[in-house]
């Protein structure tokens, strides 16, 4: 039975990378990486890190059978619109705050990783963008996020992490992932550049995650490209890295919230069929954002730094993490 889990995982992921070289993609296509980490704030503990590989369809590629099919069972997607595709594959890893402890304390985030392959539709009509998207994974020691977190620090003369057989069980996860963004509801100019609000709404149903969630993001710059702001590992959305190509440099700075209510959170609550360390999560949590895109030609790089409120009743303060991304289309 413990093998269970390690065969869904890989065969899901399996899955994506076969399926991923097999397209064929147009000029338009993209592929992303994002790396999410707490180092960038000075800090290590609680959500630490978090790594993902993405690859988009272009404009210009036919959508394969599986798409139209589950696109046209999505009532509220508009019709008769290109239908983009993407996939991803990524790792999370959570910690305590002090991870040299052999036995963490009970009321810190329990140590925990996540291994994951996500599949996702985007459909854009009139500057609105649907975005749903089917996560496959599994935590515990089968994510490989202790040896990774070990391996990563014995490569860069840091402390080893000592509490990782304390983790989350594993277990297999599945969410489903659904949000909706009005792409420059507002735009005003201000100094001779523009600025415009992109707000969204959606929610995320499955055993690891179960919230609905809502923000804005606030786009400032000289020449505004046709996106809907900075990717992040935890959205789960791969199709929501694509971005507009441009012919010369240029870049904007962007702030935003948002704000999500929380029923279920693995990582916090502990696993679902058997027994193991827990924390009492706060049901709200809302992050706030800041950061700058910077695009030249077929490259877009960017950096997104996040505070985050406190997710559970014992944790004191806010968390702090950066989210680093290169793209490239092709």
């Amino acid at each position: 039975m413990n093998r269970i889990p390690q065969l869904i995982n890989a065969v899901a992921l399996i899955g994506l990378l076969t399926i991923v070289p097999s397209v064929n993609a147009s000029h338009q296509a993209s592929i992303s990486f994002t790396q999410e980490n707490d180092l960038f704030s000075g800090s290590d503990g609680h959500y630490t890190n978090g790594l993902r590989f993405a690859w988009v369809s272009g404009r210009d590629n036919p959508p394969p059978d599986w798409a139209v099919k589950v696109a046209s069972f999505v009532p509220w997607f508009p019709k008769q619109q290109p239908i983009r595709h993407g996939y991803a594959v990524g790792q999370s890893m959570f910690t305590p705050r002090h991870t040299r402890d052999t036995n963490p304390d009970p009321e810190d985030r329990p140590y925990a990783g996540w291994l994951y392959g996500s599949i996702g539709l985007g459909v854009e009509q009139n500057e609105q963008l649907d975005i749903l998207a089917l996560t496959l994974g599994v935590i515990g020691p089968s994510s490989f996020a202790g040896e990774t977190q070990i391996a990563v620090h014995e490569w860069i003369g840091s402390p080893k992490p000592m509490g990782w057989d304390t983790q989350l069980k594993d277990e297999p996860g599945i969410n489903l992932m659904f949000q909706r963004s009005w792409r420059g509801l507002g735009r005003t100019q201000f100094n001779h550049h523009q600025l415009d609000y992109t707000p969204h709404l959606g929610f995320t149903l499955g055993n690891i995650y179960t919230y609905a969630n809502g923000g804005i993001t606030l786009r400032y710059g000289e020449n505004l490209p046709f996106d809907y702001g900075p990717p992040r590992v935890q959205h789960g959305l791969p199709t929501g890295t694509d971005f507009a190509q441009h012919k010369n440099f240029n870049h904007y700075w962007f702030a935003g919230i948002e704000t999500r209510v929380v029923a279920q959170n693995i990582f916090l609550d502990g696993n679902n069929f058997v027994d193991s360390r827990q924390v009492n999560k706060n049901p709200v949590v809302a992050d706030l954002q800041f950061g700058v895109i910077v695009d030249w030609e077929n490259s877009r790089l960017s950096y997104t730094h996040v505070f985050r409120t406190p997710e559970f009743d014992t944790q004191g303060r806010i968390d702090s993490f950066g989210a680093l991304t290169y793209s490239w289309r092709y």
